[in-house]
């Protein structure tokens, strides 16, 4: 037993396995941000408003934060590798639907399936991150969903632009990484033992233990405006590119959601020595700032301005997500990763979805260039009330 151990401990810190997990959880985040640029080609093709298009986006995060909260403690029961193969497979039949898409219910089925497979392999591969590399794990958390949504927007609106078949290729590369990211996990060393509760824990529950309690509400403020910046760019901004500004080239759409990411992937990497508090600081600063200069752009129908608004919004983005998660990774035990990196997540793409889904209906009523408006000046307030309370935390 005592030779089991000190083997599977050593296949724990295997660098190998922390750079799959990262490679997978990078792939996901891809995955998702893919269809962002191609709504506009599918408002083309069948001819559906701004609010159907909030819909589709927001039926695939619902999916998600169902997943969350039915599956997000599953791995700490059974393993995380059972729970990533299910998600790995789901994935997969998500991406064969959007091959097949023709019409907007199968554009909702397949966006529901990736919700459901997304949830389940968020929280589970966060959790094990954090097995295999504690030290790490808070880092590549923070950076690898933020890049991997840069990199999937960008990927697809440089396919969607120059490639052959837009609304079919994307999706078969993705299929492909999928079959590699399978592969992958059927290597990983486990790094959770099983427990009782498995089926209990399908039940589902929001739940933080007394002791994490007052670290995770400190972070909901900057993650609430974090993440409902990034619900903007996913849902509406290459729509808001081509109604503000006349952009309606493809690739444009995807380079207006990478700029928030990119910038906020880099961030986070630069700022990873830097103490929790001072990069919670430059997160409030950066979203709120960020968030004003944009608006600016928008009033004054000045593209240079508002993308520099992007670019510093998505500085704080993040500094948020590096703060969040690296918070997260080190206060949670091992036996409360799964859940808590759950209840985070869901506050986190509640916090998504739930104000581009106003943002469509609205749109549809006072128009999308005014809305983008409102959108942008609530994501600033929400920026500087999460810096107001972080500086009253740091004096308390």
């Amino acid at each position: 037993m005592t030779v089991l151990m000190e083997r599977r401990a050593t296949r724990l810190r295997h660098p190998a396995a922390f750079v799959a997990v990262a490679a997978i959880l990078l792939t996901f985040a891809a995955a998702a941000a893919v269809p962002s640029p191609l709504y506009v080609v599918y408002q083309q093709l069948w001819g559906f408003s701004a609010a159907t298009l909030t819909v589709i986006f927001a039926v695939y995060v619902a999916a998600l934060i169902l997943a969350l909260l039915m599956l997000g403690a599953l791995s700490d029961h059974v393993g995380r590798r059972p729970v990533l193969i299910g998600a790995v497979a789901l994935e997969a039949v998500a991406l064969l639907l959007f091959v097949v898409a023709g019409n907007v219910p199968t554009l909702i089925a397949a966006r529901i399936v990736q919700g459901v497979a997304t949830g389940a392999a968020l929280a589970t591969l966060g959790a094990a991150l954090i097995d295999l590399n504690p030290r790490r794990a808070g880092l590549i958390s923070g950076i690898a969903p933020v890049a991997g949504l840069g990199v999937g927007a960008l990927g697809s609106g440089v396919l969607v632009e120059y490639a052959p078949f837009p609304t079919h290729l994307v999706y078969a590369l993705l299929l492909a990484g999928m079959a590699v990211a399978g592969v992958a996990v059927a290597a990983l060393p486990e790094t959770a033992g099983r427990r009782p509760g498995g089926v209990a824990s399908l039940v589902p529950k929001l739940g933080v233990p007394a002791r994490l309690r007052a670290d995770l509400l400190a972070l909901v403020p900057i993650i609430v405006a974090s993440w409902a910046l990034g619900g903007l760019y996913m849902s509406l901004g290459p729509s808001v590119a081509a109604d503000s500004f006349g952009l309606h080239d493809h690739l444009v759409g995807g380079l207006v959601v990478t700029l928030v990411c990119g910038a906020g992937a880099v961030t986070s990497f630069l700022l990873r020595r830097t103490p929790t508090p001072r990069v919670l600081a430059i997160a409030g600063a950066g979203l709120a700032t960020g968030g004003a200069i944009g608006v600016a752009g928008l009033l004054a129908g000045n593209l240079p301005l508002a993308t520099a608004g992007s670019i510093v919004s998505g500085i704080g983005f993040g500094a948020a997500s590096l703060a969040s998660f690296g918070t997260l990774a080190r206060i949670a035990a091992p036996h409360e990763r799964g859940e808590l990196m759950a209840v985070a997540l869901v506050v986190s793409y509640v916090a998504f979805s739930l104000p581009a889904v106003i943002a469509g209906v609205l749109a549809g009523r006072i128009g999308l260039h005014e809305t983008a408006l409102g959108y942008g000046g609530a994501v600033a307030a929400l920026g500087a009330v999460a810096l107001i309370a972080q500086a009253v935390r740091q004096k308390a």
